[in-house]
């Protein structure tokens, strides 16, 4: 699994021009689910994420989590970013899980961060998305080694 995580002020997610899910301060989550992910490594990025300090505490410091500041998510399946790009032009998706364990996990990825008590929006899983994001700072974190 691979997550890229950023620090937004609002992001919004469209299809085909409509407004599908939109937050305001929060976490974007990008979700590459890998060949071979368990509900137990999605368990452990979800509580990762949720326990990230990266939000700022009266004295500036990256201190404070999502769950602190009382924000948001929005989750958006992304499988691009399990590309192995080490050979030619052209990027391979061989170590992307198939679509639909890959959307399984994905929506056990949402289930589980609303569980540990922060709102999550989703995008839809396959979906051409066209995603409006006003990050903040920028502060992104990558989770993931596959």
């Amino acid at each position: 699994m691979k997550l890229v995580v950023q620090r937004v002020k609002e992001t919004r997610l469209e299809v085909d021009g409509q407004l599908i899910s939109e937050i305001k301060k929060g976490l974007a989550i990008y979700v590459g689910v890998a060949a071979g992910d368990t509900e137990k490594d999605v368990d452990y990025f979800a509580e990762k994420v949720v326990k990230l300090r990266i939000f700022e505490d009266e004295n500036g410091k990256m201190n404070l989590s999502v769950t602190d500041i009382g924000g948001e998510i929005l989750a958006i399946s992304q499988f691009t970013l399990l590309a192995d790009v080490s050979h030619g032009n052209r990027p391979g998706f061989s170590g992307a899980e198939r679509p639909e364990r890959a959307n399984e996990l994905y929506e056990h990825f949402c289930d589980k961060v609303s569980s540990l008590g922060v709102p999550v929006k989703k995008g839809v899983f396959g979906a051409d998305m066209q995603i409006y994001q006003h990050n903040d700072g920028p502060v992104t974190i990558i989770y993931g080694d596959k």
